[in-house]
């Protein structure tokens, strides 16, 4: 999903998204006649402020309906396509009808606009596809719906040959969307979107395209090794702005041997992911492990508000102060760190100070099983599901400070300090823009190799001179229980590290991007 190459800053007092957008321009590079790659260069193109400023409000829905937890919000809830619109040109039907697509590894659908899209905006403005004037059309005709949180779109499937760089894949399976309703899609600068991850959540249990173009690359001898892999140019001022390579990797876009982990999880491309760093300091959030996907379609790098809290506080980013928070620190603080002391369990804590239920393996709100208190809690706001979740996040900061024994009082000022900082309700921090130099190295480990984030890869700027505005390029994605929590790293991640899906072996690996 989740849900973005964003960049965002603040204009007249409002904080609007600005990024460069990577974009997928197909070009056919030539490689070389037996290297048995086939590459798909990509581009970067400047998004202007009024295309930002119509994403802003999509933005906030999403990550509202990902924080609720609503039923069915998957990873492909947390996606905000209209932040990241890495998107190339791909071919329809005989004669080839052509259209530009997000590549995502996030999500395993091909959609593309109908022709019989009739009362949606969205299709007025984009390609549509004719299945009238193909000659290699299939009826198939069963529905289909896709729910992104901030929009979905609905309408059935269809068959027909499918055209990715020089490769042609017979009788594909995709979405012809009737229905893109809302504004979601009306400014996005692609039609559709082809997925690159795993069978397992595709809508429809449709095949992928790159699955079938798996099986077709490699048997017909066009490609070496059912892979692929990104290289993203993180250089906005050159027109190169990296490349898909399907086959395998071009190694003038690494530096060293990529650092594998294995799919733990199909579906999203999902692996295990071990300790967070601040400054080389251990954060304790995932000392015995935490879930990550690698994913093309988000552009900044997404976890849990309880560590991404902690990273913007270390950075120096000013979020919205959250009297919640602050409230529940002054009543319970102390109590928490007496507990804690006594060595109870932190998994009950919340419970036993009664502000969350315990089921037996996590806290959660007080009241959920009962309709009646789900919807006091609604009509209220939501305030008693707050305390619960800011209890939850207090345990975890108090817990880091006295692995560095910290004195009480620090403790307490540390974590009332970390309540300033929390995100705003859209999820961004802003940042000085004079004190990326000074600001720490944030790490992740993965497959038992520590990857390093400098100041300047994971802060976005905008603008330059007096008017640059700098945002902090973490940002706080609740995905609850049994999928999350979850890490989701974007292209604040893939940019410094060139990636490979291997799709054969089922694994991701990450190098040094040259």
């Amino acid at each position: 999903m989740v849900e973005q190459v964003v960049k965002m800053g603040s204009m007249s007092n409002v904080i609007v998204f600005c990024f460069c957008l990577w974009t997928l321009l197909f070009s056919l590079a030539s490689s070389a006649p037996n290297d048995g790659l086939r590459r798909i260069g990509l581009k970067n193109i400047r998004l202007d402020g009024d295309d930002v400023m119509r994403f802003k409000e999509l933005r906030k829905n999403v990550l509202q309906n990902v924080l609720r937890g609503a039923d069915g919000a998957d990873i492909v809830a947390l996606k905000n396509y209209l932040d990241a619109q890495y998107y190339g040109e791909i071919a329809i039907g005989t004669p080839p009808q052509t259209f530009t697509v997000i590549f995502d590894t996030g999500s395993s659908n091909l959609w593309v606009p109908s022709s019989k899209c009739y009362l949606s905006l969205a299709c007025y403005t984009h390609a549509k596809y004719k299945s009238s004037k193909s000659s290699t059309y299939t009826e198939n005709g069963t529905s289909a719906a896709i729910q992104y949180g901030s929009g979905s779109i609905s309408g059935f499937f269809s068959n027909d040959n499918v055209r990715v760089g020089d490769v042609v894949v017979n009788n594909q399976a995709f979405i012809e969307a009737t229905r893109e309703p809302g504004v979601t899609f009306v400014a996005a600068k692609f039609d559709g979107i082809l997925g690159l991850g795993f069978q397992e959540i595709s809508v429809g249990n449709a095949v992928p395209a790159y699955s079938c173009h798996r099986y077709n690359m490699v048997e017909q001898g066009l490609v070496k090794d059912p892979i692929f892999s990104f290289w993203l140019n993180r250089k906005p001022e050159e027109e190169n702005g990296g490349e898909i390579v399907f086959g395998g990797a071009d190694s003038a876009h690494y530096r060293g041997k990529h650092t594998y982990v294995p799919v733990t999880r199909k579906g999203y491309w999902q692996f295990d992911m071990g300790e967070v760093l601040i400054a080389g300091k251990p954060t304790g959030f995932c000392a015995s492990d935490c879930s990550a996907i690698a994913d093309s379609g988000t552009s900044l790098l997404a976890g849990p508000t309880t560590i991404i809290t902690e990273i913007n506080q270390a950075i120096g980013a000013s979020g919205v102060v959250s009297k919640q928070c602050k409230s529940v620190v002054e009543q319970y603080g102390q109590t928490i760190l007496e507990l804690l002391l006594a060595e109870e369990k932190p998994k009950k804590i919340c419970s036993q100070i009664g502000l969350c239920s315990f089921d037996g393996t996590r806290s959660v709100s007080m009241g959920i099983e009962s309709v009646l208190d789900k919807v006091e809690r609604e009509s209220s706001g939501g305030t008693q599901g707050a305390a619960c979740s800011t209890c939850e996040m207090a345990v975890i900061w108090i817990q880091n400070q006295l692995r560095q024994n910290q004195t009480e009082e620090q403790i307490i000022d540390y974590v009332n300090g970390l309540c300033d900082k929390l995100p705003s309700p859209m999820g961004q921090s802003s940042v000085d823009c004079g004190q990326i130099s000074s600001m720490p190295i944030v790490s992740f480990t993965i497959g038992g190799k520590v990857f390093d984030l400098s100041p300047n890869e994971y802060i976005l700027k905008v603008g330059e001179g007096p008017q640059a505005q700098c945002i902090s390029g973490f940002i706080a994605l609740d995905v609850p229980p049994p999928r999350g929590p979850l890490w989701i790293l974007g292209d604040i991640f893939m940019g410094p590290y060139h990636t490979i899906f291997d799709y054969g072996q089922q694994r991701v690996g990450f190098a040094e991007a040259a």
